[in-house]
């Protein structure tokens, strides 16, 4: 049984056992040997009230324990009715005030973040409005060099407005994202649609290495979103002529999917800080933000995966990403 690894119990079977043994052993020198009977029987009555007392108590910190773990895995609704009575009482009264200002925490952050999403959202749609109208004015603008540099300008404001907004929606859990299941192939394509044109100006290839049916169970839009990113990353960093390689591996636990570039790769000191939201490392381009890896971290993250980036050991930057086909 369980409750016998408990040190106390045993330690108080030792003590019951050792006083039987001695007032057997007075019986049986001493006084006549049917007094033996009545000091068996105290023995036995010690016994099996101390093993039936512990058992209960151990059932109860057992029951205790097990709704301390469905808290601490977010299920704020336990309540510790069943403890009022007895030695477990005082704990209990503090288990449920910690409760419920865990539960009051909670419920006050996630309005937070709900109102932090809204006002983002606000700032966002206040931003649009001038942003119309610079496009507007851009179409107007005589000269054409002028033109394409503010042209860029309000392109780089509208993506920043539309990353921070996708982030901070994801943050405050107001996003559901889809489960379905996703083929590889085609959340590759679907990624590396908007960066093929800029790929072909600068005369890149994409290798993809995979077996073909490779899958995971997630949103493709939002994922197609994050990989995006490597794939503009990976573009930004090589050079003309160059390459990016993906590699794809399914197994029974995950599907991985390996970007690696053939460009000039991480500085060891900004590894670390990669997926830090407005993180620029040493070799960023001019027009970074520091939020496109940070994006795609939230959103790799939020489907059951993980990223990792690190240094190609034949050079150049690599990506390793993972969606795990159960929790982690």
């Amino acid at each position: 049984m369980k409750i016998f690894r408990n040190k106390e119990l045993k330690n108080a079977l030792l003590i019951f056992t050792l006083a039987f043994a001695a007032a057997a052993a007075w019986c049986i020198r001493i006084a006549n040997r049917p007094a033996l009977l009545p000091v068996a029987a105290v023995y036995l009555v010690c016994l099996v009230t101390t093993v039936i007392y512990e058992n209960r108590k151990y059932r109860n910190m057992e029951r205790l324990a097990l709704q301390l773990d469905r808290i601490l895995h977010g299920d704020m609704n336990i309540r510790f009715e069943e403890f009022s009575e007895g030695e477990l009482s005082i704990l209990k009264n503090q288990l449920d005030k910690v409760v419920l200002k865990l539960r009051r925490q909670t419920e006050e952050l996630k309005k937070e973040k709900i109102h932090l999403t809204d006002s983002i959202a606000d700032i966002s749609h206040q931003l649009r409005t001038p942003l119309t109208s610079i496009n507007f004015i851009i179409k107007l603008i005589q000269d054409k060099k002028a033109a394409r540099d503010l042209q860029k300008l309000a392109d780089r404001i509208d993506w920043l407005i539309n990353a921070l907004l996708k982030m901070s929606k994801i943050d405050a859990g107001t996003v559901v994202l889809r489960k379905d299941k996703i083929f590889i192939a085609d959340l590759l394509k679907k990624a590396a649609e908007p960066f093929e044109i800029a790929m072909d100006l600068k005369d890149q290839r994409v290798i993809v290495n995979r077996e073909g049916g490779e899958y995971f169970t997630g949103d493709l839009q939002w994922t197609a979103e994050a990989i995006g990113n490597l794939f503009k990353n990976c573009s930004e960093h090589t050079p003309e002529g160059g390459s990016i390689t993906i590699d794809v591996q399914q197994t029974a636990v995950y599907t991985q999917i390996t970007f690696t570039d053939t460009g000039s790769g991480f500085y060891p000191e900004d590894i670390p800080h990669l997926f830090e939201r407005f993180y620029k490392g040493k070799n960023s381009s001019p027009g970074s933000v520091g939020i496109g890896l940070a994006l795609a971290r939230t959103i790799i993250t939020s489907q059951n995966g993980t990223i990792k980036a690190e240094n190609a050991p034949a050079g150049g930057a690599r990506f390793i990403v993972k969606f795990y086909h159960t929790t982690v």
